[in-house]
């Protein structure tokens, strides 16, 4: 049975989808989900689907190696963020090589970096008029949102569209696509 820890800043909708998504399969469990954010959704989301939450500082991420040995201590085979909003340290990304992965609600290279999460991301691309956005799944590396890609998915941009509307789009393709993924780059690792 593979593992899977996912980190989460926010309300946790995409956690809680692939959490829901790996109960219904037997080759993966999430174990754990890590947030930075003590009042999180996604940490009451991850109590709720009886998977361990936990919250962290500053401190422990960066400057000492709590985290870090938690996470060796767990053992996991894919460290997921799901809307994850601190810079990941190289630390973590050194002990885990390509076993970190993130999922970005735009079309990378573009509408990417420090700042570029969520309603920003959405907004920057109505106001650009662009005709097309989507999601991007990487691996991370020390930089924002420069990682290698494994998957993009495309969605249209409707001349209606307000950043409301994009935001569900792009929910759409992320709770779609994001788990499905998870699992081929897990199956990808067990045959290399």
């Amino acid at each position: 049975m593979k593992k899977i820890i996912i980190f989460a800043s926010g309300s946790g909708t995409n956690a809680e989808n692939i959490i829901k998504y790996f109960q219904e399969r037997k080759n993966a469990i999430v174990t754990h989900v890590f947030s930075n954010k003590l009042g999180a959704k996604v940490l009451q989301r991850a109590h709720n689907l009886k998977v361990k939450a936990l919250h962290f500082d500053r401190e422990s991420f960066y400057e000492t190696n709590e985290v870090l040995n938690i996470l060796k201590d767990a053992n996991p085979d894919i460290i997921v963020l799901a809307g994850f909003l601190w810079m990941f340290p190289k630390k973590i990304i050194d002990a885990f090589p390509n076993k970190v992965i993130n999922i970005h609600p735009a079309l990378l290279p573009k509408y990417g970096g420090k700042g570029m999460y969520g309603s920003n991301v959405h907004r920057a691309v109505i106001e650009n008029k662009e005709k097309e956005s989507g999601i991007t799944i990487h691996y991370v590396n020390e930089k924002y949102d420069e990682g290698a890609v494994i998957f993009q998915a495309r969605t249209t941009i409707e001349d209606h569209f307000d950043e409301e509307d994009l935001a569900k789009a792009i929910h759409q393709l992320e709770y779609t696509h994001f788990p499905v993924v998870i699992e081929k780059v897990l199956q990808l690792r067990e045959n290399i």
